[in-house]
């Protein structure tokens, strides 16, 4: 464990220094975790990448401690001990877990206050931070100095990734350690409900009373600490939009850049916009681009279409495009290009939801005349909005066809919520029951001494 907290900044691998090469700085973990990290480490420096890894002097893990406790749990379970027993050692086991919390954070704490380090890192100007989003330390970092982050296992500090960050169902969506499928009885739908408030439990002990006091004091009241571990780089740009908004460019898969006056055209005309843009571009960055707008060498394109603040999407009219945008109701600025592009983007501009640019005449002047026809003038939203509302039109959702042969009551977890609180309540009458009866008991016994 990280008793101590003392610093050790290793640097690995570092002497490389490849035109190409990126920098990449690395928050692992040990364990078995590290096993993972290494093969990725390894394959980063034989690419030509620069990478530094960050880890403390001494282990960081107590592989002897936890492998006494695994110990202990195994026997457990085949000598069939007693229930308290075993939460008892649960309780060691979080305990543990919270104090290598605590060390990391110690860690991390006394980094921050190291001028030498800081300004170490904030001059290599790394270009992604590869964290274990088992400890915070990675994220912690990666917002610090707004780096992009990625994650090298599904384990987080709140427990198994996609089921912390995605909305999930207890009615078929198995708890991680609950030993369920998706196809549950009424019994295991119960024991997946107390399996999950048993994991919001461990978070409350363990992470919460670490990682909120920590992001308050460095980073103050409005960042959440979880947030830290879903934060996305152009999700932050669109919220950062206000009542303006995001316009989205992209010319799909296939063409990643025009030529370079087009380029320079388009960006100059964005330039002018107070609305932010998200453009996918690989190319070079074009000196006429403005600080509204964000290049991107891939963006999850359905995904930003579906948020509320996106005003428009300049397209080239491939079909799965197309398809997205009416079914987010989002009108188009089109330059088709080649196939059935122009006959696509044809039919939406014939349905009055999107303008179509020719690529041949194109100039700032047409490209910003024509954005701004499609951003002021509400026929291209209404219009692309109503043709929304005829593609959600079924009869049943997909996710309702999905779960069909489950009730409302089932889906919505309704007879395992009333069951869970009639229990609870024949519980609290059956306690306040017993302590009046002992309180009559021992209120008879002081009369009768009385007397």
């Amino acid at each position: 464990m990280l008793h101590s907290a003392p610093l050790g900044l290793l640097s690995l691998l570092c002497i490389l220094s490849g035109i190409d090469g990126g920098k990449v700085l690395v928050f692992p973990l040990d364990g078995s975790h590290w096993v993972n990290m290494k093969v990725l480490i390894e394959e980063l420096h034989s690419r030509g990448h620069n990478v530094t890894v960050i880890r403390a002097s001494n282990r960081g893990f107590d592989e002897e401690i936890f492998g006494l406790l695994i110990g202990r749990l195994l026997k457990i379970r085949r000598e069939g001990s007693s229930i308290w027993n075993r939460l008892h050692l649960e309780y060691e086991i979080i305990m543990k877990f919270k104090s290598m919390h605590e060390d990391m954070m110690q860690m991390i704490e006394r980094m921050l206050e190291d001028n030498e380090i800081m300004k170490a890192i904030q001059d290599t100007k790394y270009d992604v931070v590869l964290a274990d989003p088992a400890a915070g330390g990675g994220a912690i970092l990666a917002y610090k100095f707004n780096i992009p982050l990625v994650f090298n296992v599904r384990w987080t500090i709140q427990g198994e990734g996609h089921f912390a960050l995605a909305p999930t169902l207890l009615s078929y969506v198995p708890v991680p350690g609950a030993e369920l499928t998706d196809k549950m009885s009424f019994l295991q739908r119960v024991k997946n409900v107390l399996t999950y408030l048993f994991t919001q439990f461990q978070i409350a002990v363990v992470t919460d009373p670490i990682y909120i006091p920590f992001c308050l004091k460095h980073f103050g009241p409005s960042v959440n600490y979880f947030s830290l571990f879903s934060r996305c780089r152009y999700l932050e740009f669109v919220q950062s939009s206000g009542k303006h908004g995001v316009i989205v460019m992209s010319l799909g898969t296939l063409i990643t850049q025009l030529p370079q006056d087009v380029t320079s055209d388009i960006a100059a005309a964005f330039a002018q916009l107070p609305q932010k843009v998200i453009w996918r571009h690989t190319g070079p960055r074009t000196m006429t681009l403005g600080t509204n707008t964000l290049l991107l060498d891939w963006l999850p394109q359905n995904d930003l279409l579906g948020h509320p603040q996106i005003k428009a999407f300049v397209a080239h009219g491939g079909t799965s495009g197309v398809q997205e945008a009416i079914y987010h109701g989002v009108p188009i600025l089109g330059v088709p290009l080649v196939v059935d592009q122009p006959d696509n983007l044809f039919r939406m501009e014939a349905k009055g939801t999107a303008k179509i640019v020719d690529i041949a005449t194109l100039d700032r002047t047409v490209f910003l005349e024509a954005l701004k026809e499609v951003l002021h003038n509400t026929s291209y939203k209404e219009n692309m909005q109503r043709l929304s509302k005829l593609h959600h039109d079924q009869s049943m959702k997909p996710l309702d066809r999905a779960s069909f042969r489950m009730s409302w009551i089932e889906y919505h977890s309704i007879d395992v919520i009333l069951t869970l609180t009639a229990a609870l309540l024949i519980f609290a009458f059956l306690f306040i029951y017993v302590i009046q009866y002992l309180f009559r008991v021992l209120f008879k016994k002081k009369v009768k001494r009385a007397l």
